[in-house]
């Protein structure tokens, strides 16, 4: 093998950061690990269809990686003087860590390292593709690790007292209670016996803090407890940091429901520790989270193709363990910050094995939401993000709705403005603070109610809320039923269908109309009648699962006595 051909490793070719500078080359004689990503033993089930939750060990066995593809890369390893640092879930999790000098990763995997410095801090990186031996194509599906720029970032906003729109900073915030209220959350349960996984790659949190706020909420607090990747660890600083990504998650998604365990994934902010982090958290038998959450994210454009492809592929893995994923749709509007004049969506959200959230601004009366609309506050203030993927392919669940253009962001919203922010407490201090980051806890704890009130794991909830909903995003596309009959039919399936405004930034915008749209998705919750919704779809699942089992029965029974 180490006498090899070598060819290009698919999607893995990458450019400088805009606005970085290389300053030299990276010191051959550093340490470093790099995670190398298995293809799967047989390929994956569709999510949408397989119709059976799987355990880790029947996942290992039908969807892991192959032994003997362990076996090779460990061949690999000392071919190229590496070091494999096994931790005994590589079948598992597919992935496998090597280990050793810069000068070794070069060689092995026939890419240059260079050091480069860049206004947000400097990193190490690679120009061009990975390359891999012949005949390791059908074994290595990614490799990550060898360029450590950060990836992502939160998805959070706070309260200013004027928009870019003039003075419109209103004097409603909330509490999380108080929205889950608004919306309809069911009272009777609080998520007890369900684990909820934050995903988080920077900050940290005080307990301290978090006993004092759910204290003043007059309810229980969550047991939080952390768990580290790769020498990241809980690390809270001050106010305005990235502390306030992570406390806007704890404290609203345990607001929504307190009974549950919260567990904190802590990761490098790199490509690696996203994939490493999410595969950690999806095949995490001590801890079992049946829901993951991440307000982190980034343009495609950012990525390459073969880290979106592999954490997709995390994604729908845990569609078949029956774990749910939400994700923040990004804060910058249609350009998703990126300042070409084209439209662009935020990954992981973009995933269609992701249930992506977007923001909206709510109004209430006497206890009653009066309006809602979509969250823009301008290109500098923030807006929902929304739009079209231009790397994954429209799902099935959602080609009706959006008409074949790629994957539509995003699939909810809720309340996340931060002019109607929440009230919640970092490091000490009181704030409101708004952005996608608050939806998808908020989303992350009422998917956990569902869980506990069907006593079952809904897993990936995406393709029923389009079957719930779907006929109306349909009659709106193809027949433009009424604004009056598309929210009246939304409501029996669990929505509310904001319906207008829009998410307009420099570069263009997406706008708002009843039934599914690239700025409020499918709506906003009404819990107690999404949670009816999901259970008639269970049960017609359950009856027809039934149904196919006893018609086989009969079937090879038929057969029998032939």
């Amino acid at each position: 093998m180490s006498n090899s051909k070598k060819i290009a490793l698919n999607g893995s070719d990458r450019i400088p950061l805009p606005g970085a500078r290389a300053i030299g080359r990276t010191d051959p004689h550093q340490l470093m690990q790099v995670s190398v990503i298995l293809t799967h033993h047989h390929p994956l089930a569709n999510a949408t269809t397989s119709g059976k939750i799987l355990t880790h060990s029947e996942f290992a066995a039908q969807c892991g990686a192959n032994p003997a593809h362990v076996d090779k890369i460990r061949q690999f390893a000392k071919e190229n003087n590496l070091y494999m640092l096994e931790r005994g879930d590589e079948v598992l999790r597919r992935t496998v860590t090597l280990a050793g000098t810069a000068a070794a990763m070069e060689k092995a995997f026939d890419v240059e390292l260079s050091e480069y410095e860049h206004p947000d801090g400097s990193y190490r990186g690679r120009v061009g593709a990975i390359h891999i031996p012949e005949e390791c194509a059908a074994v290595i599906q990614g490799v990550f690790g060898l360029d450590d720029r950060p990836m992502v970032k939160p998805h959070f906003r706070y309260r200013g007292t004027t928009g870019p729109f003039g003075a419109r900073a209103s004097d409603t915030t909330f509490t999380p209670t108080e929205v889950t209220k608004l919306y309809d959350f069911p009272q009777d349960i609080d998520g007890a016996g369900q684990t909820i996984g934050l995903i988080e790659f920077g900050g940290g949190y005080r307990m301290a803090d978090v006993q004092q706020y759910f204290k003043s909420l007059k309810i229980q607090e969550p047991t939080v407890s952390t768990a580290a990747l790769n020498l990241a660890k809980n690390r809270p600083t001050t106010p305005q940091s990235a502390d306030t990504a992570v406390m806007l998650d704890i404290e609203l998604a345990g607001a929504a429901a307190p009974g549950s365990n919260i567990v904190v994934y802590f990761a490098p902010n790199t490509s690696r520790g996203v994939q490493d982090v999410l595969s950690m958290a999806v095949h995490d038998q001590l801890r079992s989270p049946r829901v993951l959450s991440i307000s982190w994210g980034s343009p495609e454009s950012s990525w390459t193709g073969q880290s979106m492809q592999n954490i997709d592929e995390i994604a729908q893995e845990a569609a078949l363990l029956g774990i749910t994923i939400v994700a923040s749709c990004g804060d910058n509007g249609a350009s998703d910050g990126v300042a070409d004049g084209q439209n662009h969506v935020d990954f992981p959200a973009s995933s269609p094995h992701v249930l992506a959230v977007g923001a909206t601004r709510l109004l209430t009366a006497n206890g009653v939401i009066t309006s809602e609309t979509v969250w823009n506050d301008g290109n500098q203030g923030g807006a929902t993000g929304g739009g079209f993927s231009t790397f994954f392919a429209s799902p099935d669940w959602q080609t009706q709705a959006v008409a074949n253009f790629g994957r539509g962001v995003p699939d909810v919203v809720c309340n996340a403005d931060p002019d109607t922010g929440y009230e919640i407490l970092v490091d000490g201090q009181q704030m409101v603070v708004g952005g996608t980051s608050a939806a998808a806890p908020l989303w992350a704890g009422l998917i956990t109610l569902l869980n506990q009130k069907l006593q079952t794991s809904i897993g990936f909830i995406n393709p029923s809320l389009y079957e719930a909903d779907q006929s109306i995003c349909f009659r709106q596309v193809s027949a433009g039923s009424s604004t009056a009959g598309s929210a009246s039919s939304a409501a029996r399936a669990g929505t509310n269908v904001a319906t207008s405004g829009n998410n307009a930034t420099a570069s263009g915008s997406n706008s708002a109309t009843t039934g599914w749209n690239p700025v409020a998705g499918l709506g906003s919750p009404r819990g107690v009648e999404l949670i009816h919704a999901q259970h008639g779809l269970i049960s017609q699942t359950t009856a027809s699962t039934k149904q196919a089992s006893r018609t086989e029965t009969t079937s090879r029974t038929e057969r029998s006595h032939h």
